[in-house]
């Protein structure tokens, strides 16, 4: 049985052939799977787990179906859904770990990233990941009115898309000294990230150890999967 990564479905009503499209691998390739790993912007906003909004509740329905079929599921915070509680990890049946969680695949250490901590060199990111990440900041937004979470969560967007328009490409990709630096300092050979939307796999020399970063893509025309068994990792476009 195969260990399956995705990540940046960004599910949204905005985007039904999105969500069709992940409803359908939950019920098919997902049911057969030995875990799911979800690494960061399952939704494209969530703004609380009290969110009524019923195009989300369909994906903690279908989620919940997965968990119960037997499949352990396992959520990431991106840098759209940080505010993914313990309520929806309830509703789901699933497990939220952290950035940087390190697991077992096949005898090889995997070190499991939504990746935006490694794009270093996009300062103004970094500064308003710093202040949305704080407890205080956090727990200050979950007890807004449902109303003002909305419209918060709709400047947010609004800035993440003139941020995306203003700056260059290689700005918002990782920091190759950064990758380096992770790979140094957890001893991992294997690196599992999405968050960039450039799936490929990189073989990479770190101070003479052969690495692997593997970016997973965005589900924006189709889904990404990477698929890890006893082959080996697979990355593959979900038709």
């Amino acid at each position: 049985m195969a260990t399956l990564f995705i990540s940046d479905l960004h599910l949204d009503a905005t985007r039904p052939d999105t969500t069709r499209q992940f409803l359908g691998f939950l019920d098919t390739v997902a049911r057969r799977a030995a875990a799911l790993y979800i690494l960061g912007d399952l939704f494209e906003a969530w703004i609380g787990d009290d969110d009524p909004d019923p195009a989300q509740r369909v994906i903690v329905d279908a989620l919940r179906g997965c968990t119960q079929a037997g499949v352990p599921c396992f959520v990431m915070h991106g840098n759209r859904d940080f505010l993914l509680g313990q309520r929806f990890a309830q509703e789901t049946g699933t497990r939220i770990i952290a950035d940087g969680t390190r697991i077992e695949l096949s005898g090889d250490a995997c070190l499991l990233m939504h990746g935006d901590t490694l794009c270093t060199d996009d300062h103004s990111y970094q500064r308003l990941r710093r202040i949305v990440r704080q407890p205080l900041v956090q727990w200050t937004v979950r007890h807004l009115p449902l109303r003002q979470r909305q419209r918060l969560a709709g400047r947010l967007r609004a800035g993440s898309r003139m941020h995306t328009q203003a700056t260059a490409p290689e700005i918002m990709d990782v920091n190759a000294e950064a990758v380096r630096e992770t790979f140094r300092a957890t001893g991992v050979r294997n690196l599992i990230h999405g968050h960039t939307h450039r799936p490929a796999i990189h073989e990479l020399d770190v101070d003479g150890a052969r690495c692997r970063r593997i970016v997973l893509g965005a589900w924006h025309e189709r889904g990404s999967v990477l698929t890890w068994d006893e082959r080996g990792p697979r990355l593959e476009a979900w038709p």
